[in-house]
């Protein structure tokens, strides 16, 4: 056999042979620069799938929600008026708890709006109407986040509304002698004391850098992400966003 093969080859032109050989080498080439293609296009497709099923679980308001939408509107409107942004105020419970009313976090924030034992204890002796002290009841937990909104928002100035729900949603976070000294520090270096966002949140008075981080990342997710949402869902209307009738 070997030497059947080696006398038809050997009846081959050599330019044949050599045609033949650079023909293999291109199909090849092409075969597997076609593989590499395809395959980085099908990792790419799947990236951007699990992108966008991640980013669409997040930004699903959860049914649990809906329980307490009322609830919310009448809390809300008795803090601020019958103009209160209870969209925004409902992106905030999302953001908080998810509107589980059972929520405990890992530092011990409890209920709906995971007020921490301390300012718990605060807000009901501030308050009467909260004096009963109670995280995990919806109510209450409804009532006295948006009293604290509405506490922190008279006691920071600002040159809109957005900025300002920018300044109290920080306070809320991390307390709001932070947001004084933040802001002070912002009009020492020249920014603008009075917008909160890509002037005061870009400056550090001194927190952790963790704890930093969580606080500017919680009024852009809140005002930036999470209203819309409720906004397009029939929720009223938000401090940095039109209602989705007008």
């Amino acid at each position: 056999m070997r030497r059947f093969l080696a006398d038809v080859l050997g009846r081959i032109p050599d330019a044949w042979l050599a045609r033949a050989e650079a023909a293999s080498g291109f199909v090849c080439k092409h075969f597997f620069t076609g593989f590499l293609w395809g395959a980085g296009f099908a990792a790419g497709a799947l990236a951007v799938l699990l992108f966008t099923l991640v980013a669409a679980r997040a930004e699903t308001i959860p049914a649990n929600a809906l329980r307490h939408r009322a609830e919310l509107t009448r809390c809300g409107r008795y803090a601020f008026g019958l103009e209160a942004p209870v969209a925004t105020l409902a992106a905030q419970v999302h953001q908080e708890s998810r509107w589980r009313e059972n929520a405990v976090s890992p530092v011990g924030a409890r209920g709906l709006a995971q007020f921490m034992p301390s300012t718990s204890k605060w807000i009901a002796g501030l308050v009467p109407e909260l004096a009963a002290n109670d995280p995990f009841n919806p109510g209450w937990a409804l009532r006295a986040l948006a009293t604290y909104d509405k506490w922190l928002w008279d006691r920071v100035t600002a040159r809109d509304g957005c900025q300002r729900m920018g300044m109290a949603l920080s306070g809320y976070n991390g307390g709001l002698g932070w947001v004084r000294r933040d802001k002070a520090l912002a009009g020492r270096n020249g920014a603008d004391g009075l917008v909160w966002f890509g002037q005061v949140e870009r400056y550090n008075a001194g927190r952790n850098a963790a704890a930093w981080k969580e606080n500017r990342g919680y009024p852009r997710r809140i005002l930036g992400t999470l209203e819309p949402l409720y906004i397009r869902a029939g929720w009223g209307q938000g401090v940095c966003h039109v209602t989705a009738a007008q």
